[in-house]
């Protein structure tokens, strides 16, 4: 499939990863459409970045975890005659604490937003891509939610459910050429990071240093790419060793 003609949406890409990934895939000629919360000036940013480079970029303001709101702006996006294609869901968040003070609305915030996020944008997605018979979708999931850490059940558990929901969703569309993969990072230079205990970070990842968001968004370019066609249902680790 030509890429002129096709369009990549990628959830919580005002900064971090999804900014990375957005910028990489805007490289490889998709058209992107940047969805956030609330950094209004942020996914600005990213979208200056990704003109000034000669792409192009739809801002896409709305909560992943609100099903109306998510509803509403897909069905919007879904005017544009070009199909939405790629959809890379990294939206999510993090509050960390041991599950014994564990507030009900810490665990709600998170796994709305992982697991909640990934049904309300995925779903209205699904039949459009089964209607082009073409599609990639790539979930930003977790070496948390594969051998959990702690302090992170609720992410851990929603992340290790994307996980699952990937593999699930694999085997649902892979005879329409979709596939859907998730990727693993462990710890990487993101604001999640800022007043982590990195000394016992890094004695914990075999390689001794965190990763990058670049590195991270290399491996959702080639899950995206024509080279990638017959890798689906999978879990990369992003890690440097961890896990």
């Amino acid at each position: 499939m030509g890429r002129d003609n096709t369009r990549a949406l990628v959830t919580g890409a005002s900064r971090g990863i999804g900014a990375a990934v957005a910028e990489g895939l805007a490289a490889d000629g998709f058209a992107v459409i940047l969805n956030y919360r609330s950094r209004d000036a942020e996914a600005e940013a990213v979208a200056e970045r990704i003109r000034a480079a000669g792409g192009e970029a739809t801002l896409a303001r709305f909560d992943v975890a609100d099903a109306d709101a998510s509803a509403a702006a897909i069905a919007g996006l879904l005017q544009d005659p070009r199909p939405i294609s790629v959809l890379v869901n990294n939206a999510g968040v993090a509050e960390d604490t041991p599950l014994v003070t564990m507030t009900r609305a810490q665990w709600t915030r998170v796994t709305r937003t992982t697991l909640d996020g990934f049904f309300n944008v995925t779903q209205p997605l699904a039949m459009p891509m089964i209607q082009n018979r073409w599609g990639r979708i790539v979930n930003i999931a977790s070496v948390s939610g594969v051998i959990g850490n702690r302090g992170q059940v609720n992410y851990s558990a929603a992340k290790a459910g994307l996980i699952g929901a990937t593999k699930a969703l694999a085997q649902e569309m892979a005879k329409r050429k979709i596939t859907v993969n998730a990727v693993a990072p462990g710890p990487i230079e993101t604001e999640m990071l800022e007043g982590a205990p990195m000394e016992h970070i890094l004695k914990a990842i075999p390689m001794r240093r965190v990763g990058t968001v670049e590195e991270v968004a290399s491996t959702v370019r080639f899950l995206v790419s024509d080279g990638a066609a017959y890798i689906t249902g999978q879990v990369i680790g992003i890690s440097g060793g961890l896990g």
